[in-house]
Formats: C-alpha cells, structure tokens, sequence
C-alpha cells in the first residue's frame, strides 16, 4: 500500500556533528536525504579528514546547494565552486571547503548516509 510520509529535518534521524559544521539524515520512502550546514572556515581535509581517514572525501555527493559558496578541489587537479541554486554531482576523490563568511547549505541525496559516520562514534 502507497502511503505519503512527511518529514521535517528540525526532526531529523540522526544528526553528526563535527568541528565548524553538522550533518543532519531524514529516513524517508526507503532512502535518506542529508542536510549538510557548514560554517565559516570549514574545510573537509582540516575537519572531517581526521575522522574519515581518507586522503580524499570518497563519499560520492548529489546535492543541491542552498545558501554560501563552496570551492571544490578534485583529485586530479580540477576546481571550481558552486553557490546557491546550483546542482552538484562530485565524484569520490575531493577536497572542499566553504568560500566567504556566509555558512554553506546543501541538501544531499546520495552521499550523506556516510559522511562524518565517526563524528557519531566520538559523540557517542
């Protein structure tokens, strides 16, 4: 039977925080979206690297960007930032961090089931 499901990320699942910004999953249908909120001065290689203990985010993103600015490094060289309204589809093997003093939004709906899974752990 097909029934409607609601959700609200103030209510989210699960939320993981780590240094300069949070990850917050709503289970919804059979899958999860991410709400990402990353602050001023953030930088995946300075505040999730640690924890994901990769050279590289491998975590493959969908994402569409919400508010401030992120400037994306590939592994093979390649950068460029995207900002509010954009859609992003980043392959593993990258290096972000947010641009200006304006927090960084995205709403994620395939790589955020895994992002910052050892911030919950150390939280824990």
């Amino acid at each position: 039977m097909n029934t409607q499901e609601i959700k609200e990320f103030r209510a989210a699942d699960e939320v993981r925080t780590f240094e300069k910004g949070r990850v917050e999953l709503v289970k919804i249908g059979e899958g999860v979206v991410g709400r990402l909120i990353l602050e001023p001065g953030w930088r995946w290689s300075t505040h999730v690297k640690p924890l994901a203990k990769t050279d590289w985010c491998e975590a493959p993103h969908f994402q569409y960007h919400v508010s401030g600015r992120l400037h994306v490094r590939m592994r093979d060289g390649t950068e460029f930032e995207v900002g509010p309204g954009a859609v992003s589809n980043l392959p593993s093997g990258h290096d972000a961090w947010v641009v200006g003093n304006e927090p960084v939004v995205l709403i994620d709906w395939f790589g955020a089931t895994n992002y910052a899974r050892e911030a919950l752990r150390k939280a824990a």
